[in-house]
């Protein structure tokens, strides 16, 4: 991957975690002149070109103005990727004799066919089994722990960011609304400032804390004991996980991600 390349992907990956509506264009064949090679890609959000190139000129401005209309659509989260083949000289106006195939891929901001948002609080052993599980996945982990040494065991994939963070109940004020979190940090103690803002302060469609369910007795007690309404401290998932598997944890990996993904098929027929 040279650094242009490079450079679109981080630009790509900093689009979906903005949360932000773009088209990846893809030159997917070139054929005869043509003023760009096979493989050559660009970003483009209702304002125009973000970044890349697939050739410049009028080529290049027809496949904007294309995926600027694929991103306008009344229903743009339902937008489907498309192909276009063109030929220079007929369908462009250009004086080449070449043709060209073009891949539209729509992002849209949010909603349906969006990175699906999931934070997780600890970086610890289930963490770092469950990751591999979740990043094949059309999602985008956050993982969140003070420990740095943690941190720098993450696996690295573009649609995953790892930050040390020494305050952590802070960071639900950042999450997007439809993010889906998991409280898996050093224990109790750490778990509950997170569940007291989240609870508190937001309604995520998901929010889940590792342990048993004389964990989850005792936290909710402590919530309430804080202030919190009793039907607002039970709105959370303890234990966490569906019912299968021992606790090995590559086992309790696959129990959470299934009912994390149970639970976004289940509000998605909402």
């Amino acid at each position: 991957m040279n650094d242009a390349t490079a450079g679109l992907y981080e630009q790509l990956v900093a689009l979906e975690r903005a949360r932000a509506p773009f088209v990846l264009v893809v030159l997917v064949e070139a054929l005869g002149s043509t003023p760009q090679d096979s493989g050559a890609k660009m970003l483009v959000t209702p304002a125009g070109l973000h970044a890349g190139t697939v050739g410049g000129g009028r080529v290049e401005a027809k496949a904007i103005a294309l995926a600027q209309e694929m991103l306008a659509v009344a229903d743009a989260a339902r937008a489907a990727p498309r192909f276009v083949t063109w030929t220079l000289k007929g369908d462009v106006g250009m004086t080449c004799g070449g043709s060209v195939k073009f891949y539209l891929e729509p992002h849209p901001a949010g909603g349906a066919g969006a990175a699906w948002p999931i934070a997780i609080f600890g970086a610890g052993h289930i963490a770092q089994a469950l990751l591999p599980v979740l990043l094949p996945l059309p999602c985008s982990v956050d993982v969140y722990d003070p420990r740095p040494e943690w941190i720098a065991k993450l696996p690295r994939a573009w649609n995953l960011r790892g930050a040390c963070v020494p305050d952590l109940a802070a960071v639900v004020d950042t999450l997007p609304d439809d993010c889906f979190v998991l409280c898996m940090t050093q224990g109790h103690k750490t778990d509950r400032p997170v569940l007291q803002r989240a609870l508190a302060t937001r309604r995520f469609p998901y929010l889940g804390c590792i342990g048993s369910d004389a964990k989850a007795a005792v936290l909710r007690q402590e919530l309430i004991a804080d202030g919190l309404a009793p039907e607002r401290a039970a709105r959370f998932f303890c234990p966490i996980g569906l019912d299968f598997g021992t606790n090995h944890p590559h086992e309790i990996a696959l129990s959470i991600a299934a009912q994390l993904l149970a639970e976004r098929d289940r509000l998605a027929q909402k």
